[in-house]
């Protein structure tokens, strides 16, 4: 076989393997929308983008020549596998989201050097037929822009939810990073109406550019707090998916093209139903002016009344009907598992107990549904919000653990509250309510949660792990 068919044969593999891998990745993504296959599809999905490096990296040609530094990219691959592996081993589930958010970065960042590393390589017959008004020059722009956000942007929240970086509130941000965004876009549009012989002349700008968007995705991430983080990093982890997409696009790589626009358009969809879940505008989202902090002016009326642990254990015990609301003050406490003990304990004496998950509980998207799975509580037992409203005026005690303001009656009740329209799980239309703090501190949207003073609220005051062990004491000794 001569050497033109050889390499013919070569990119034959390459282009059928990311196929295969483009597959994976699809039924992988598909796979992960239920718990039960979540694991399989994660796997498949690995399996995917490793047929695609070994692929890439035994097959790929650049002028008829194959990859030449394979020990640097072997090695690189090695250390970035073990330094990857150790951290996801290591992290507890309270800080998944840190790691989320610190891995999204990861990949902001690699799109973005792509992009500083190939704009001064750009194909000078390219620029001498259509000039730097192409989509080659585009892609790289874009991925160049759209990744340094997504990373300055992830290691923000993720100083943020590690609790090391607070948070920055002005009102006149909104204006500030509309100016931004503006002078980033008008960056490319001066870059690419540029007349030059080669793209190198222009590289100045490009790190210029860099800068800004540095500058950007730290201002855009400022502001938001804790509570809001979900939507952000579903936000963010869209960004990066787009951004990888651009690199497929720069080097004609179908696999690195789908993945991208897959993690893009997922992201997107998420972070949309997040933000109608929370009553967000996206533009808002985008120029970083969403977020809690406000003042409400219902006045407080009425008086905390609270329950013994004996008291909340009859309560739960003799009830037909549970319905548990989980909030970050669970994943704080780390206190999934003693949790779920609980509802075994009932659930052997004839109690029928839910779960009610908000879209936005916790510090990430699906927080709450990750904590629970590690927990082994059983997916059915999850209802959302929308559904679990329905039959809230049956339950006999719902059972608020470590949320405040996705229960918050102001959402319905208080135009002027922050929270206002906010879709929440309905609590106060449970028979009885039992609200498990620390202390009577308020949420993060700083407002008053008159769930506390309703005359069916109880409130057990103490850690989340250490309440719920008492009350499983109790339970068992009835």
């Amino acid at each position: 076989m001569d050497q033109l068919s050889l390499l013919n044969t070569g990119i034959s593999i390459l282009e059928i393997t990311y196929v295969i891998a483009s597959v994976l990745f699809i039924i992988g993504l598909k796979m992960l929308s239920h718990p039960l296959t979540a694991r399989r599809g994660n796997t498949l999905a690995a399996v995917g983008m490793g047929l695609a490096i070994v692929a890439t990296i035994l097959f790929h040609q650049k002028d008829g020549k194959p990859i030449g530094n394979i020990g640097l990219i072997l090695a690189a691959i090695g250390v970035g596998t073990i330094i990857g592996w150790i951290i996801a081993r290591r992290v507890k589930m309270t800080a998944m989201p840190q790691l989320v958010s610190f891995f999204n970065g990861m990949g902001g960042a690699a799109a973005a050097l792509i992009s500083m590393m190939e704009f001064p390589h750009v194909n000078p017959e390219l620029i001498a037929e259509h000039g730097m008004a192409n989509g080659h020059v585009l892609a790289i722009l874009l991925g160049l822009v759209i990744g340094t956000v997504s990373c300055a942007g992830s290691m923000i929240a993720f100083g943020k939810l590690d609790g090391w970086i607070g948070d920055m509130r002005i009102k006149a941000m909104k204006y500030v990073n509309l100016s931004i965004l503006a002078g980033l876009i008008g960056f490319i549009i001066y870059i690419m109406t540029r007349d030059v012989q080669a793209s190198s002349e222009l590289t100045p700008l490009i790190y210029i550019m860099f800068l800004v968007a540095i500058v950007y995705g730290v201002l855009f991430v400022m502001p938001i707090g804790g509570a809001d983080m979900p939507v952000v990093i579903s936000l963010l982890n869209s960004f990066t998916g787009v951004a990888a997409a651009m690199g497929g696009f720069l080097y004609n790589n179908q696999a690195m093209l789908t993945g991208g626009i897959l993690v893009g358009s997922a992201g997107t969809i998420l972070t949309i139903l997040m933000c109608k879940a929370m009553n967000r505008s996206l533009l808002n989202v985008i120029v970083g002016v969403f977020g809690g902090g406000g003042q409400s002016n219902a006045d407080v009326a009425g008086t905390v009344k609270e329950i013994s642990i004996t008291d909340a254990a009859v309560l739960l015990s003799y009830s037909k009907k549970v319905v548990i609301v989980p909030g970050y003050g669970l994943a704080v406490a780390q206190a999934q598992h003693i949790c779920h003990e609980l509802d075994k304990l009932l659930d052997e004496k004839g109690v029928e107990v839910k779960y009610a998950i908000h879209p936005v509980a916790g510090r990430m998207p699906g927080h709450m549904n990750v904590l629970l799975a590690e927990a082994d509580v059983p997916y059915e037992q999850l209802i959302e919000s929308e559904e679990i409203n329905t039959d809230l005026p049956s339950t006999d005690v719902l059972v608020v653990i470590g949320a405040n303001d996705v229960v918050n009656p102001a959402a319905e009740d208080d135009p002027s509250s922050p929270i206002y329209g906010m879709p929440i799980i309905k609590a106060r239309d449970a028979k009885n309510i039992i609200v498990m703090k620390r202390g009577m501190g308020k949420g993060y949207a700083a407002i008053e949660n008159m769930l506390f003073y309703n005359d069916k609220t109880r409130m057990l005051f103490g850690d989340a792990k250490g309440t719920l062990q008492n009350l499983v004491n109790e339970v068992k000794s009835l």
